[in-house]
């Protein structure tokens, strides 16, 4: 979870910075994603299958709501 300080500091940021941000921090935390039995990998990116998925239905969701709205 970010901080306070750290949302604000990624809010001001223009698009470039957000994804050279974000492809730093894949390169950074790859290893620790691949590290370990491939059963624990597996469900390691199993885990991040369903958040992925969840933060998918509340944005449709939100997204269905917020263009009902009139």
């Amino acid at each position: 979870m970010l901080s306070a300080e750290q949302l604000e500091m990624y809010r001001r940021m223009t698009n470039a910075e957000r994804l050279v941000f974000t492809l730093r921090r894949i390169r950074e935390e790859w290893k620790y994603l691949t590290h370990g039995t491939p059963q624990v990998v597996a469900r390691r990116f199993e885990l991040l299958r369903r958040q992925n998925d969840e933060r998918n239905r509340n944005l449709r969701v939100a997204l269905s709501q917020q263009s009902k709205a009139p």
